[in-house]
């Protein structure tokens, strides 16, 4: 049986004049990650549950979760050759962060009994809305594992893959940890400013952990709503990090909202691991910022933690944000004394890399 005389959306067009035939992301046996809710939301781009009102979330949240951080696609191939065709839905060209990063598609490549590392970089040029570019190379025709994280800051309509005719394609093998790494935040958590997508301490986890990564980052606008937090406890994850502290926009706003943002989630799931930061670069803020309120900051949530631990939690871990850009040349670390560059999150990935690898014991 002919399946494309049924379902049109498994055919493929003619190969390009490169040899190309390229296949919608979203057909399988391509896999989308990151999107926890891509069902619930009719299979659209956006990582907040679609029933969402201001209401419930700010306004800022809402359009943020329309950018791909987080997102990738999943699959195997023997392709001696990738293509990306891509339609933007947006673009967030910045004046602290690469295009690559904000716009920018990562293609990571695993051959048998390697790694999975870094192969090729999509760079969409200022103000295009269309990409089309050759992202990957596989010279030997080995059958590889490719992972293709999407835009940090951007959002897209339409993801297409080429693969050269005649190559085999399958679907991605299973993540070693069983379920999704979800990470909560600001813009830091988002991407802000990494050089590429993968270059991010969310991706670097994952990719070390064998994880799916789920990205609720939000540039400015993470601000704790306890409706995000009921929403997180209904899926089902291996771990998540809880890394908001930036966006409350006082002491008290985090006060009245860090623990009862952690108690929802945790009465939702006693035995999910969570991981509990404070803010990264608190060096600076208390330099250029608020010397005051800086360390209050850090004991509200230190405190969520405390009780916690307290009342007899042995799955939630507190990591203090002043340990995580290192002791050596912290000042390196970030692109304007707060959004780290890919040194910056490298040194984050270190710093909680032990701590998720504990909280995931057991768990794997």
């Amino acid at each position: 049986m002919d399946i494309t005389r049924i379902d049109r959306n498994f055919s493929t067009e003619p190969p390009d004049g490169n040899g190309f035939l390229f296949r919608d992301v979203k057909q399988p046996p391509f896999r989308i990650e990151g999107l926890a809710w891509y069902n619930e939301n009719g299979g659209e781009w956006y990582r907040l549950p679609k029933s969402f009102t201001e209401a419930e979330v700010n306004a800022g949240a809402l359009r943020l979760a329309g950018h791909t951080s987080g997102v990738c696609v999943r699959f195997r191939s023997d392709s001696p050759q990738l293509s990306i065709r891509a339609k933007l839905a947006n673009g967030c060209d910045m004046n602290h962060m690469p295009r690559t990063g904000s716009m920018g598609f990562d293609v990571y490549r695993k051959i048998p009994g390697g790694r999975l590392l870094h192969n090729r970089t999509l760079r969409p040029d200022p103000g295009a809305v269309e990409v089309k570019a050759e992202c990957g190379k596989n010279p030997d025709r080995l059958l590889c594992d490719w992972v293709i994280d999407f835009p940090l800051y951007g959002g897209v309509e339409k993801v297409e893959i080429g693969l050269q005719e005649g190559s085999t394609i399958l679907p991605p093998r299973p993540h070693k940890a069983p379920h999704p790494v979800l990470f909560y935040g600001s813009s830091i958590t988002q991407g802000g400013c990494a050089s590429r997508p993968g270059n991010t301490y969310c991706a670097m986890l994952c990719r070390e952990l064998d994880a799916e990564q789920i990205n609720l980052g939000f540039s400015g606008c993470g601000k704790g709503e306890i409706a995000v937090a009921r929403a997180i406890g209904k899926l089902e994850l291996s771990a998540f990090v809880m890394d908001y502290d930036h966006n409350a926009p006082s002491p008290e706003h985090l006060e009245a909202t860090h623990e009862p943002f952690f108690r929802a989630v945790r009465e939702a799931q006693p035995e999910l691991p969570i991981v509990i930061l404070s803010m990264c670069d608190i060096r600076s803020y208390v330099l250029h910022t608020d010397k005051m309120t800086a360390p209050a900051r850090r004991e509200i949530i230190r405190r969520t933690w405390r009780h916690a631990v307290d009342s007899g939690d042995r799955n939630v871990y507190f990591v203090d944000g002043e340990t995580l850009f290192g002791k050596r040349m912290y000042d390196a670390c970030t692109v304007d004394g707060c959004h780290p560059n890919d040194l910056g999150f490298y040194r984050m990935f270190e710093h909680v890399l032990p701590v998720l690898r504990k909280a995931l014991k057991g768990k794997r």
